[in-house]
């Protein structure tokens, strides 16, 4: 769809609409500058129009050329692969907007954010709490995006209001944000009526990193490394995200015999994320063998990577408009040898699962997250699809997955049971892809150019194993970055599994969690 058939759209439900312009930058990105006062109806309107949450909502300072602050707020039009930017301008000396929260539940943790960054208020907003610039360690009024951030002024500290939930016989737990095994931190505080959770509220933040910050003032080549140290085992997906957007600025278009081995790439990095899951699903409810048959394949898997690329973890693979690896065809014969191995192993795993009584009753009906639940959360990924929501941003930017039919897969039922079997089908999706995509991989053709970097602004994109991965890239004259606001799809899904475990018991909770295995470092930044 143009941008006059999204602004006819949009008049339908909401005909006093208007834009101060209207910028079609790309044929994916359509940009409505609007005015703050139409910024709520206008967002409602598309929300409701495309079927999207709140994909991003951020802000961009820029008090010193213009002396405001621009705020954005991203939909996706699955259907017609593009990206729909509504944008707004804020005064510098009143820096707030209206709240969308109470009516678009996605856009809540965002505007948190662009509060507790940046200091712009969105007015109305029920729940205005840190979420990751903790009460405990750090003072009012220091914003770190905006760029006159300097050092932190110590002042008045306070402590964090959890929710409380009270009545006879309603007890608390809580747990961590210290863990027993190798994790992240993260605080859990549930509240329980006898043995069923009737309430859960996650605290996260405890590992920011500041990453976006970091990402200030280095050009697109270093910054593309600290990109795919984002989230560990999503690097690969992070940096193609990344790259994406940067290729967008400058005006590289990657050639086919670089998107097919960053197709296979991606599905590698899928393929070792959904045994590891698959394996500690069955570890949580003590199924010892299967979870050690797992990890057999996940080291094959990440053994094989380090054979492809040199790194277990895709590392230093992926360039600004090409990839670094070259895949000759003594690789292309180990990649082939290889999954058909891993195959054959994976088969014996899920045939080892699939008959057990035991394990199939623990997973059956646990974790439950209805389809609506999912989209007022605005749920991406394999947490949306295993509940009916068939999004998928290699199907709506298909590129070469166009070549290779891409079959999204989807269940209806939403428990923990469904994510799992969503997890099996899409590794065999991708085995199937990776051979398929290997047979289009010419090794003697190479994309190379010299990079040089000039300003612009451009969403990049990937489909990651847990769901969308964006990156919204602003440079300057120089090419070096001035604005990077990043979204991992854990920021999204961590609120789901709050409500996923309603009426559950508190010792199925590790099982709910690892059924989405969302990301603390993802959502932390």
């Amino acid at each position: 769809m143009d941008s006059s058939g999204i602004i006819s759209e949009i008049k339908k439900s909401l005909p006093y609409f208007s834009a101060k312009t209207v910028a079609e930058v790309r044929p994916d990105e359509i940009y409505l500058h609007i005015t703050p006062e139409m910024f709520k109806d206008a967002c409602l309107a598309l929300h409701k129009m495309l079927s999207s949450p709140v994909m991003a909502l951020y802000a961009i300072d820029e008090r010193k050329a213009k002396h405001i602050y621009v705020v954005n707020c991203i939909f996706l039009d699955a259907s017609k692969g593009q990206w729909i930017i509504v944008s707004i301008d804020v005064p510098e000396k009143e820096p707030c907007f209206e709240s969308l929260s109470k009516d678009i539940h996605s856009a809540s943790l965002f505007e948190r954010e662009v509060w507790e960054m940046f200091g712009v208020e969105p007015k109305g907003h029920p729940d205005l709490r840190r979420l990751r610039l903790h009460d405990e360690v750090w003072p009012e009024g220091n914003y770190p995006l905006r760029k006159d951030f300097g050092k932190v002024e110590v002042g008045k500290l306070s402590e964090y209001k959890f929710n409380k939930v009270e009545g006879e016989g309603v007890f608390e737990v809580p747990v961590g944000p210290v863990h027993a095994g190798i994790i992240a931190p993260g605080h859990f505080r549930f509240s329980v009526a006898g043995e069923p959770i009737i309430n859960l509220e996650a605290r996260l933040g405890f590992i920011h990193r500041g990453i976006e910050k970091l990402f200030e003032g280095k050009s697109c080549l270093a910054a593309l490394r600290i990109a795919e140290r984002v989230c560990g085992n999503s690097g690969f997906a992070h940096s193609l995200a990344f790259a994406r957007a940067v290729e967008k600025i400058v005006g590289i278009t990657s050639s086919k015999q670089t998107e097919y081995p960053r197709a296979i790439f991606l599905e590698l990095e899928r393929m070792y994320n959904h045994i590891s899951d698959i394996g500690t699903m069955a570890m949580d409810v003590s199924f010892s063998f299967p979870a050690a048959g797992a990890s057999i394949i996940k080291e094959a898997i990440l053994q094989l990577n380090d054979e492809l690329t040199g790194s277990r973890y895709l590392r230093k693979v992926n360039d600004i408009g090409r990839v670094l690896t070259n895949l000759d065809d003594n690789k292309k014969d180990l990649l082939r040898g290889n999954i058909s191995k891993i195959m054959a192993d994976f088969k014996e795993v899920v045939k080892i699962l699939n008959s057990s009584v035991s394990f199939m009753d623990r997973v059956d009906g646990t974790g439950l997250l209805r389809k609506k639940t999912a989209e007022d959360l605005g749920v991406v990924g394999l947490g949306a699809r295993a509940s009916g929501i068939a999004v998928d941003l290699r199907k709506s930017f298909p590129g070469v997955y166009q070549e290779v039919n891409l079959r999204i897969v989807k269940d209806e039922k939403g428990d923990a049971l469904a994510r799992l079997k969503v997890r099996v089908s899409e590794f065999e999706e991708s085995a199937r892809l990776i051979l398929e995509l290997l047979d289009k991989v010419d090794s003697s053709e190479r994309d190379d150019f010299e990079f040089k970097g000039k300003a612009g602004e451009a969403i990049g994109y990937a489909e990651g194993w847990r769901g969308a991965v964006l990156y919204m890239v602003k440079t300057d004259s120089t090419g070096l970055i001035e604005r990077c606001k990043i979204v991992d799809p854990s920021f999204h899904n961590w609120p789901a599994l709050t409500y996923a475990v309603l009426d559950n018991i508190i010792p199925d909770f590790p099982l709910c969690n690892k059924s989405f295995n969302l990301s603390y470092p993802g959502n932390d930044l």
